[in-house]
């Protein structure tokens, strides 16, 4: 009787193993995604959304990011394999398309739909006229990129040729061009934020006109993959464009004050009042798009832009570098 008790204990004690076993194996580890993200910046927001609210991991993803400190440097990490997605501008698709790419890189979700830069003035008398810039000093961006071609672009816009009518500077490194302006460097100054308004806020300079504003809707940052990457792992891409679009759409509704308390985290250096304003700046100009779907009139605006900056290498069909099947089945369910 002992021993048949004992072996009805073993079998029981096996059972249970072997369903603990089972159901283990059938419990699947999340999906690891990484990104390589062109900058960190408030301008990406719905990203950090994604990421503080669990979104991305509501869909079964593990999503690591990366800061890559420049387009260059972001493309080559996603075309080396050392990143799977890249958050950068669209027009480093293009670039990478003209030089022959055997796998091209494919824009699959859009997350910002205009240009994130501002013009501050060293000195501001109240009112500002486009016209003010004439026979000054701009400090403006790196050649090539998308915040001086847009930055061109305005200036063109309101009859002002960069070549002659101001005297231009871009040979300031990204990371420089605050520091040259705060010591002296340029009547006018074309950033990014935080630093636009943290330039503000300590009597630095004055924001004078937005360039998002003033160039209309653009690609101006999106998520974009290797082709055989997007159709070798389609359900984890679409899975992290449906959490980017849960994000766009909590972003989108949420105040500019809940906004900057769920990214706080990933800006500690940024005063919390500072992140508030830049969030509340972007929501009002409509930076952050309200869905995934990179549309054909911004691709061709973006485009525009690059060729009037002498900048596009060849013009590139809609459909051979953006993909919104992922993002359109994203904003439909």
């Amino acid at each position: 009787m002992r021993r048949i008790m004992m072996l009805r204990k073993f079998l029981i004690l096996t059972l249970g193993c072997m369903m603990l076993f089972a159901f283990s194996a059938c419990q699947q580890s999340p999906a690891k995604v990484r990104v390589a993200e062109v900058t960190r910046s408030i301008f990406y927001a719905p990203l950090y959304v994604a990421l503080s609210k669990g979104f991305f991991k509501n869909e079964g993803l593990q999503v690591e990011v990366q800061t890559t400190w420049g387009g260059d440097k972001t493309m080559t990490a996603l075309l080396s394999g050392g990143a799977d997605v890249a958050l950068v501008g669209s027009e480093t698709s293009i670039y990478v398309y003209a030089q022959g790419a055997n796998d091209p890189v494919i824009n699959f979700a859009q997350l910002t739909q205009t240009d994130g830069t501002f013009l501050v003035a060293r000195n501001h008398s109240g009112s500002f006229d486009w016209e003010n810039l004439k026979g000054s000093t701009f400090l403006g961006q790196r050649k090539g990129g998308m915040p001086q071609m847009v930055g061109e672009f305005v200036l063109k816009k309101h009859q002002i040729d960069p070549e002659t009518d101001v005297n231009l500077i871009q040979n300031i490194d990204f990371a420089n061009i605050a520091n040259a302006f705060a010591s002296g460097t340029g009547d006018y100054v074309q950033l990014f934020e935080p630093t636009a308004s943290i330039f503000e806020k300590e009597g630095k300079g004055h924001i004078v006109a937005s360039f998002g504003t003033e160039s209309g809707k653009v690609p101006y940052t999106t998520f974009m993959a290797k082709k055989n990457y997007l159709s070798q792992n389609e359900e984890t891409a679409q899975k992290f464009t449906n959490a980017i679009y849960k994000a766009q759409q909590w972003v989108e509704k949420s105040t500019a004050a809940e906004i900057a308390k769920v990214i706080e985290p990933y800006f500690e250096d940024t005063p919390a009042d500072v992140i508030e304003t830049v969030v509340d700046r972007y929501k009002q100009q409509h930076s952050f798009a309200l869905n995934p779907v990179l549309d054909e009139e911004e691709w061709n605006n973006l485009q525009d832009i690059m060729s009037e900056a002498g900048e596009l290498p060849q013009a590139v069909e809609y459909g051979d570098l953006v993909n919104t099947k992922l993002a359109e089945k994203a904003a439909a369910e």
